[in-house]
């Protein structure tokens, strides 16, 4: 497991749909090391921090394997590292294999992972295309977030060593389906453990909950 690119970007203003949308969604590759720090990496930053960045969303990370179905999917398009607003792009990673809550370290600090990602339109501002969110939840290539647990310099190149497994098992494909609802009829007991764990977001364990009150309900 890689890093292959660090990508930062401060918000800057764009025109979308006839308004002007401050976004943070436009990330370009730096070389340097790059101080990762409990909420971003220096030089990075986030417009709206009401859905965007905080704690468990410190750091948004993307598999590089994720390029070749866009590729395919959007020929059109010059896909270079942090097109789809991710500080890491990473080798070696699939969201189906990475537990929530899983530890990792990479250079001198120390991460978690607590979520999947999902994408608003500033994703459609990024690529000019307002399918794109669509697109990109259906493909179920969502990338998910780091928590900062210790502060620490990075660089591409740096190798992500797994310090830790989470012992629920719960990956981040599983929150995704289970967002999408795709297992919450076939795997209850995947809904409820989710409701109860404890790496994830507290705003995703209360969304769950409700799913398991409108179940018993009917």
């Amino acid at each position: 497991m890689k890093l292959i690119s660090v990508n930062v970007g401060l918000p800057r203003e764009t025109n979308w749909k006839g308004k002007t949308v401050s976004t943070g969604i436009f990330k370009e590759p730096v070389n340097n090391r790059v101080m990762l720090r409990e909420l971003n990496l220096d030089g990075d930053g986030q417009a709206d921090l009401t859905v965007h960045g905080g704690l468990e969303k410190a750091v948004y990370v993307y598999p590089f394997e994720h390029y070749d179905y866009w590729r395919d999917e959007l020929p059109d398009t010059e896909l270079t590292p942090g097109i789809f607003g991710e500080n890491f792009t990473v080798t070696g990673f699939k969201e189906e294999e990475i537990n929530i809550g899983d530890r990792f370290q990479i250079g001198s600090a120390e991460l978690m992972v607590t979520q999947p990602r999902l994408p608003c339109y500033k994703l459609g501002i990024r690529f000019g295309r307002a399918d794109m969110v669509k697109r990109f939840l259906a493909s179920r290539r969502t990338g998910f977030y780091f928590r900062v647990l210790q502060e620490g310099e990075v660089v591409a190149g740096d190798t992500l060593e797994l310090m830790s497994r989470d012992t629920n098992n719960i990956t981040v494909a599983d929150i995704t389906q289970l967002y999408v609802r795709e297992q919450n009829k076939n795997n209850p007991e995947l809904l409820h453990r989710a409701a109860q764990l404890q790496a994830l977001p507290e705003s995703w364990r209360d969304y769950f909950q409700e799913q398991i009150r409108r179940q018993d309900v009917r």
